[in-house]
């Protein structure tokens, strides 16, 4: 009669162990899908009567629009054409007065461009256009900047007490290659989860996405 060996029970996983997988497992969940918003809020064109288009500040050199920012102030000015909106505003400490003088050579009426020229990242942008719609009385506003932008310029408006819709620019560099689309995606997939847990702007001034 020949003996059985016992086989060796399977380990067990610890209780610390499932901690961790379930903590990767919700972490995976959370990035991926504010990933997916990201995305599909840039594929999304919000654009409806407003009483403001608001461009969101990009770099300037000199006075001259980057190409990032140019792209935005001609969809502002496509927008402004179409009816949209009775005024155009532009933001930033350094780029509101460079994009108004752009849009008034785009043809938009000096007296409908209104700059404020507050803010070194998007959250003082949008909250300096907040504070100024309040004093002009009007408060619904049409967002222009970069696809992958949107999703977190739009948030950053509602939360400074804009009504905001956004319609993202579909020219320029950011645009231009799967490759960009793909770290823009990536970058602000990181900016919007540090957003909603700091309320704060991981932006610079030259970032080119406020």
């Amino acid at each position: 009669m020949t003996a059985t060996v016992p086989t060796a029970a399977p380990p067990r996983v610890s209780w610390v162990g499932r901690l961790v997988l379930g903590a990767l497992v919700v972490a995976l969940f959370v990035v991926g899908g504010t990933a997916f918003r990201v995305w599909q809020v840039a594929r999304q064109d919000d654009r409806q009567p407003a009483d403001a288009v608001v461009v969101l500040g990009a770099a300037q050199y000199d006075g001259q629009p980057s190409s990032i920012f140019a792209a935005r102030l001609k969809h502002a000015a496509a927008l402004y054409d179409d009816k949209l909106a009775p005024r155009s505003v532009t933001t930033a400490y350094t780029e509101a007065e460079a994009g108004r003088r752009y849009l008034i050579k785009l043809g938009v009426p000096p007296s409908a461009v209104v700059a404020v020229p507050v803010g070194t990242d998007t959250l003082g942008s949008l909250q300096a256009v907040a504070a100024r719609a309040a004093e002009d009385g009007w408060n619904r506003a049409l967002i222009v900047s970069d696809p992958w932008h949107s999703l977190r310029a739009r948030q950053m408006a509602r939360d400074s007490g804009l009504m905001a819709w956004t319609s993202p620019t579909r020219s320029g560099p950011v645009v231009q290659t799967r490759e960009t689309q793909a770290r823009y995606i990536v970058r602000e997939t990181a900016a919007v989860l540090y957003y909603r847990l700091t309320h704060a702007s991981v932006d610079t001034d030259t970032s080119g996405l406020g």
